[in-house]
């Protein structure tokens, strides 16, 4: 399981010109099964994506495929997470 970090740069004003691009990318991830939450971080800060069932080379090209990414307008950071423990409502996270 990975966290996605997509935080702004310099140019987060161009983000509303890429928008409907990135919100289609960010669909496909869902409907591929990979991305199980995204969400904003902070106010302005940017976004975070839980994905899961890829591996972490194949996440890196999904990631590197973000319109806000390959523009600029982001940078991704990927952590990676092996969960040792959850909440039973989240036992579906587990390895």
């Amino acid at each position: 399981m990975h966290i996605v970090f997509l935080r702004f740069t310099a140019d987060k004003a161009r983000a509303s010109h890429f928008m409907a691009a990135h919100n289609e990318w960010l669909q496909r991830g869902f409907t591929d099964g990979v991305f199980l939450l995204a969400g904003s971080l902070g106010p302005g800060l940017g976004g975070a994506i839980l994905a899961d069932g890829e591996p972490l080379t194949a996440l890196e090209a999904r990631v590197a495929a973000d319109p806000f990414v390959v523009e600029g307008i982001v940078s991704a950071d990927i952590s990676t997470i092996v969960p040792g423990r959850t909440d039973p409502r989240l036992d579906f996270l587990r390895p």
